[in-house]
């Protein structure tokens, strides 16, 4: 399945999720198995988070890019448009390129 994904993007040019395990760095083409990480303050959805569509209103985009990604054993969740509407939670995530 092919999705979007939101990165931050460090000054070196490098990429990351943007608040659960931020210090991760994510390499174009290589193929990530979904960590469990509990945040403090966020809802607990282990996988990776990956919206149908570049639309994901209630983030910000500054310092952010969108990158097409492709994800494996995922399920899909409905949340409201203002979060971007239909979402996947992926056990397994490569990103293909900057979208």
């Amino acid at each position: 399945m092919i999705g979007y994904k939101l990165f931050k993007v460090r000054k070196d040019g490098s990429i990351g999720p943007l608040f659960i395990n931020p210090k991760l760095r994510i390499a174009v083409g290589v193929k990530y198995q979904a960590e469990d990480h509990k945040t403090k303050g966020y809802a607990h959805r282990p996988g990776w988070h990956v919206c149908s569509t570049q639309s994901a209103p209630h983030l910000s985009q500054k310092g952010r890019k969108w990158f097409r990604v492709e994800v494996d054993d995922y399920i899909t969740l409905t949340r409201p448009a203002s979060q971007g509407g239909t979402w996947y939670l992926a056990k397994y995530m490569t990103v293909l390129e900057e979208a």
